[in-house]
């Protein structure tokens, strides 16, 4: 059972696909914010990894490793050398991320990714394109190298009206 919690329930497609990742394998939870998801999968079984530029919502919990650091800015890979079953992101794009992000999963991984693409301009923020998924971008990122369990381009209207960007997808061994 989800409980929730001042820092938000889980997203649905997480919670739906969760089930993809190996029994207490390593999980990533990049640009973690709050912890909903890190939070959700310790409680799996998992051992976390969250990282974000503020930990200050997560760093005392002893079932997450914490790590601080800006994704954006240049620095260097702050998880260098270390593999993961399970690479989860949520509202969140960096696009330069993604070579790394792949580099990071272990073979047989599974990469949980659900962000806003275009279109998202009609209903909110990010009205950026640099924060927007272009139609079937996700899939790109893949192509060749997954196996795609899930995908969703579509608007949703939960917890607010958006256009999502999801997958669920398994690097191939």
């Amino acid at each position: 059972m989800i409980v929730p919690d001042a820092r938000g329930l889980p997203s649905p497609w997480v919670v739906q696909w969760a089930g993809l990742i190996a029994s207490g394998a390593a999980v990533l939870d990049v640009a973690a914010g709050g912890g909903r998801h890190s939070r959700f999968l310790a409680g799996r079984g998992h051992k976390v990894t969250a990282v974000d530029r503020d930990i200050s919502a997560i760093a005392a919990d002893p079932d997450i490793e914490s790590i601080q650091a800006d994704l954006e800015d240049g620095s260097p890979w702050p998880l260098a050398g270390r593999r993961f079953g399970a690479i989860v992101v949520t509202n969140y794009l960096h696009r330069p991320l993604f070579p790394r992000l792949i580099d990071s999963l272990e073979a047989g991984g599974v990469l949980l990714y659900e962000t806003f693409m275009e279109g998202n301009e009609r209903f909110g923020r990010p009205t950026n394109p640099d924060f927007l998924l272009k139609e079937g971008e996700l899939l790109d990122v893949v192509r060749g190298r997954f196996a795609v369990m899930a995908y969703e381009a579509r608007l949703i209207s939960e917890p607010k009206m958006a256009m999502v960007q999801r997958i669920a997808a398994r690097l191939s061994r």
